[in-house]
């Protein structure tokens, strides 16, 4: 935390979890099932989220899904959140499954999947170390940089490099060059000259413009 290096669901929802806890709201921590746009299959519950009861209502609070997270919470009983950049919904798929939603041009899209039953820490440790050493993991074979704010979001994947505010969206693509000035100037991140060496390498292998090790 003191380098200002972020992290991903695990690290910053187990944070947020502690500090709501610490103040006095009652938090349950919940694993979901992403569900990316045109996903052929259903993936395994590595995503962290949380519920906040709150005078009786329950709420989806979520610090840690990025590009397309909602930015305040949103209450579990499918009304409809607007905000800053987009509104977002939780509906009811079973007695057991909730999907967050979030409202596009011209239809709603799914962003995750998750059961109301809590989750123990040995669960997201499990999960964790799937997402964080496996192979086939996305988090291990590109690279994802979020940032998210009320007036723009900003997302690096691999070579390609989005800003978003409300429904308008700019991409282009990075060199070699940009990467370390792109990672201090738009994310604030300050990385060493290998660390950002080792990315722009995951980045490269990911694009295709550098063979992968068994190649």
């Amino acid at each position: 935390m003191g380098r200002r290096r972020g992290g991903y669901c695990f690290e910053q929802n187990t944070l947020f979890a502690a500090a709501l806890t610490a103040i006095g709201f009652e938090v349950a921590t919940l694993e979901a099932r992403v569900r990316p746009p045109g996903a052929t299959s259903t993936l395994p519950r590595t995503h962290m989220v949380l519920r906040v009861d709150i005078d009786g209502r329950a709420w989806l609070a979520d610090v840690g899904f990025g590009g397309d997270g909602p930015l305040a919470p949103v209450p579990l009983d499918g009304q409809v959140s607007e905000q800053a950049d987009g509104a977002y919904r939780v509906a009811q798929e079973s007695d057991a499954i909730r999907a967050l939603s979030r409202e596009g041009r011209e239809r709603w899209t799914d962003l995750y999947a998750f059961a109301l039953t809590p989750a123990l820490p040995v669960d997201f440790e499990v999960a964790n170390h799937f997402t964080s050493t496996y192979p086939s993991s996305i988090f291990r074979k590109s690279l994802t940089v979020q940032r998210s704010a009320p007036a723009t979001r900003r997302i690096l994947r691999n070579s390609t490099y989005t800003t978003r505010h409300l429904d308008e969206q700019v991409q282009r693509e990075i060199t070699s060059s940009e990467l370390p000035f792109l990672l201090r100037d738009e994310f604030g991140l300050e990385l060493t000259a290998e660390e950002t060496a080792a990315l722009d390498e995951i980045r490269q292998r990911a694009d295709g413009s550098l063979p992968g090790p068994d190649r």
